[in-house]
């Protein structure tokens, strides 16, 4: 790129932050002049009233209104007789009774209000035009980004390499071993940004593989087990089923919890996929948490009778921007964990507050089996269970559901839990406004 390309394409940046600038003052004054014309008319209409108001008092006289043009001898071909046919102009309103009640010359008053409404536009006008600096810097501001971009890229391509240096680098690329460790080297001052940049790459597109390889093989092992089962129990009523009621009972009990079992790990590895793709987009309104976790905790005490739930939130409401759907979708996932976990005829709690610096949270809190403090470093992983988790079920799926969905609330997971001794699991968000400063609670218990 030469230097006049470089110098064209900076005066063409400037330009269109110019343009950009100008085009904002411009709608500036056009919505300004928009405001007082219809300052005006109202003023007009305040001014008639007023007169209407003093002559008729309270209702306004009923009757007709006109405009009256004062008959004018002669011929207007100047403008001095323009004003004065315009200055014999009559606002007249006449009673029911044919009298007129309100006769007031309107050419000077209206030429008054006309003058001050374009006094003050001009005013205003005039403060657009000095806030043009203004504009300017703020367009500045918002093309910054865009700038370093551009100048990154001119000094990409302004770095003066020599075809060895090229050779170079295809060389070290092609040679490149496959393993977790190989970073590229060239062993060159000019080269170091591109060596550092590249390894960075490298570097993300082997955790990216890892990650892949990691949860296809956890996703098949998952699927393997469901599909073993069928396989066996159908293998079995193709041999004994046709004879043996028992056999057949048997057989449909499994297939049918295994293949519920199955589809409920496919529509969580969907929504994980989808999620990672892209394409489950929030749709985000002002919800209260309050009832949120009261309709949680009515559906929990509805189909759970096996736990005694308590539940217990602020007197006012408190309001977050949120995907309501999939708010519920997280909290219930930790409440179906916390009942999973937790002995039956045991307490489940489950509770809305603030915490300082204005922000709110949602917590489901269990007297279940806890967990170590190496497990819950890892208790978001997907497919990831605890020795002591393996025996009560599952996928391994939910809580990094419940993960991705937070994340995408821009909000965070305080966990507490102590073996033996139980979980508290507290989901942090922003609150929609600050919270009140009233501490009074209101409990509803099983």
């Amino acid at each position: 790129m030469s230097s006049n390309q470089n110098t064209s394409a900076r005066k063409r940046v400037s330009s269109i932050r110019t343009r950009l600038a100008w085009q904002r003052i411009r709608m500036k004054i056009g919505t300004h002049f928009w405001q007082y014309i219809f300052m005006m008319i109202i003023l007009t209409l305040v001014w008639l009233a007023a007169r209407e108001y003093y002559a008729g008092g309270v209702p306004f006289v009923k009757g007709q209104r006109d405009i009256v043009v004062t008959p004018y001898e002669g011929h207007i071909d100047s403008f001095p007789k323009l004003v004065d046919v315009c200055a014999g102009l009559r606002y007249e309103v006449v009673d029911t009774a044919g009298k007129v009640v309100v006769s007031e010359l309107i050419f000077y008053p209206l030429l008054f209000i006309a003058t001050f409404s374009s006094g003050l536009f001009l005013l205003r006008v005039i403060g657009d035009l000095i806030s043009y600096p203004g504009q300017l810097r703020r367009i500045k501001k918002l093309f910054r980004p865009l700038d370093e971009i551009a100048q990154k890229a001119e000094e990409i391509y302004r770095l003066d390499l020599s075809e060895d240096k090229y050779h170079l680098i295809e060389e070290k690329i092609t040679s490149l071993e496959p393993t977790e460790e190989a970073k590229l080297s060239f062993g060159d001052e000019d080269l170091m940004g591109i060596e550092t940049a590249m390894n960075s790459l490298l570097a993300r597109i082997r955790e990216s593989n890892r990650q892949q390889a990691r949860f296809v093989n956890d996703a098949s092992h998952e699927l393997r087990t469901p599909i073993a089962v069928i396989e066996g129990y159908a293998n079995m009523l193709a041999r004994w089923g046709r004879e043996d009621e028992k056999v057949l009972d048997e057989s449909i009990t499994a297939i049918r919890n295994e293949s519920s079992h199955m589809k409920h790990l496919v529509e969580q590895l969907l929504f994980l996929a989808r999620g990672d793709a892209g394409r489950t987009v929030l749709n985000p309104v002002r919800c209260d948490l309050c009832e949120l976790m009261q309709t949680v905790y009515e559906e929990s005490l509805m189909i759970d009778e096996q736990h005694i739930y308590k539940y217990s939130c602020p007197v006012d409401p408190v309001y977050v921007m949120a995907d309501e759907g999939l708010l519920k979708q997280a909290v219930r996932i930790l409440v179906d964990n916390a009942a999973k976990y937790t002995k039956e005829k045991d307490e489940i709690l489950l509770s809305v507050g603030g915490v300082p610096g204005g922000e709110v949270y949602l917590q489901v809190q269990d007297t279940g089996i806890g967990m170590k403090e190496s497990d819950v470093e890892h208790m978001f992983e997907r497919f990831y269970r605890s020795d002591e988790a393996r025996s009560f079920g599952g996928t391994g799926l939910g809580l990094s559901i419940a993960k991705w969905i937070i994340d995408r609330h821009k909000g965070h997971f305080e966990i507490t839990s102590r073996e033996e001794l139980g979980t508290r699991i507290k989901i942090v968000l922003d609150a929609d406004r600050m919270m009140p400063q009233s501490e009074t609670i209101c409990a509803v218990t099983d």
